[in-house]
């Protein structure tokens, strides 16, 4: 039997949609992570304990377990294990993206700085410690993005237009930064903010694979709500993208050469760019945000499905289960994304306060081309929305044959949701409020 190793941060969706695929596969799936406990059986039993702040002592537990179980393979889960991963690779001799790849994958200013020195377009940029005042580092111009330079999915990050609202962003990103849950990641890159200039145009994330060093690109997804600030929570993914076939062309040659500039060789990426045009010429400029050495996070690879044209039993695999394949040394050759349009909806967080509960499921369900509603928030969980959040009240997915029908089908089946919250606000508290998120 095979044995892949997944290194993981939360034990929640994807671990398991690994962990299924594992079992698809016939593979056996070791978990490193520092939540052990909160594993379900049997994965408890088979799994690595390891601390992401304790780099080498995490990747000698792995190479010492890997003694006892020869590993085949490796995978990962979120940023953080990302650079743990690609250490352990290179000692075991397994082919994984180089650790000083990874690390500057997962460093926005490290991005930055490979990606201008490798001649690509990228915004200016500055960066300053997070005890420095915010009147002595005052950008460029303005409008800029304030950002924190190691967390994802758009956490702390903000569009300002003028000095006072850059201070107030720096203030806000500060107090966000020294939360206790991100302080107690113990990770030194917490202390820096990045300053950069805004990007105008178009937003897209790319999935892919790297295989020794080639790019295979497994899907462009459109993100067809406006980007522009002041915060950036993403909602809507779509695929296949609708963008002119020069675009889609010129995306995927940015993303080629930032993996390139970055030295990402061997493993999954998630790639997001921003696209505006020349005002003469018309023609797309790339502007790439990040090349991340792991996939999708999530439920939203739920939204990928790929088969092999000419298999003899030809099936839809999901994303992880192409990922687990090619851990262990199969080629993303001869797959392909599934000709259906799919897309996804990250139910957005619109006020902070209590979750109660919610109402429409099945309605939102019944909504033609919509596959299914997860609702992802539990009952008196307390929500706090983006830029000081870091989840959704859930997903809602779509499959038709146009992503156009696709994007109608997700707004509507959201439209249907109704969400109770109990308000923080003094002047409310202990009311109920109910609201749809996307329109209140």
């Amino acid at each position: 039997m095979s044995r892949v190793l997944l290194l993981a941060t939360t034990t929640g969706y994807q671990t398991r949609a690994f962990g299924d695929a594992a079992s698809s596969l016939d593979v056996d799936l070791v978990f490193a992570t520092d939540r052990c406990d909160q594993l379900d059986d049997p994965w408890q039993d088979n799994a690595i304990a390891i601390r992401f702040h304790e780099e080498a002592r995490s990747v000698q537990a792995i190479v010492e377990a890997s003694q006892r179980r020869p590993i085949d393979g490796v995978l990962v889960v979120g940023d953080r294990p990302t650079v743990i991963a690609a250490h352990a690779a290179r000692v075991l001799g397994l082919p994984w993206h180089a650790p000083a790849a990874a690390a500057a994958a997962r460093h926005k200013v490290r991005t930055r700085e490979r990606l201008r020195d490798a001649g690509l377009p990228v915004p200016w940029f500055r960066s300053f410690g997070m005890a420095d005042a915010a009147t002595g580092h005052q950008p460029l111009s303005y409008p800029c993005v304030v950002k924190p330079v190691a967390l994802s999915g758009s956490r702390g990050v903000m569009r300002a237009d003028d000095p006072a609202s850059f201070v107030a962003s720096v203030d806000r990103l500060r107090a966000l930064l020294a939360s206790p849950d991100i302080r107690a990641e113990r990770d030194t890159d917490h202390d820096t903010i990045l300053v950069e200039g805004f990007i105008p145009g178009r937003e897209y994330a790319v999935e892919g694979l790297m295989h020794r060093g080639a790019v295979h690109v497994l899907a462009i997804f459109d993100k067809p709500d406006p980007l522009d600030g002041p915060f950036f929570e993403e909602t809507i993914y779509l695929t296949p993208s609708a963008a002119p076939e020069a675009d889609r062309r010129a995306i995927v040659t940015g993303i080629e050469r930032a993996a390139t500039a970055l030295g990402l060789s061997h493993g999954p990426f998630h790639a997001e760019c921003r696209v505006s045009h020349d005002a003469n010429t018309g023609l797309p400029h790339v502007y790439v945000l990040e090349v991340a050495a792991r996939p999708i996070g999530g439920l939203c690879a739920r939204a990928l499905g790929f088969e092999q044209p000419g298999a003899a039993e030809p099936r839809v695999v999901p994303l992880e289960e192409l990922l687990m394949r090619h851990a262990l040394g199969s080629s993303p050759e001869g797959w392909r994304r599934e000709p259906i349009a799919s897309g996804v909806m990250m139910i957005p967080i619109a006020r902070r306060g209590t979750f109660r509960g919610v109402e429409g499921v099945e309605e939102a369900e019944s909504v033609s081309g919509v596959t299914a509603v997860r609702v992802a928030a539990k009952t008196d969980q307390a929500l706090l929305p983006l830029p000081e959040g870091a989840s959704y009240l859930g997903f809602i997915f779509a499959r038709a044959t146009a992503a156009a029908d696709v994007e109608r089908a997700l707004r509507e089946a959201h439209a249907r949701l109704r969400f109770r919250i109990d308000a923080e606000f003094p002047v409310l508290r202990g009311a109920s409020v109910h609201y749809n998120p996307l329109y209140d």
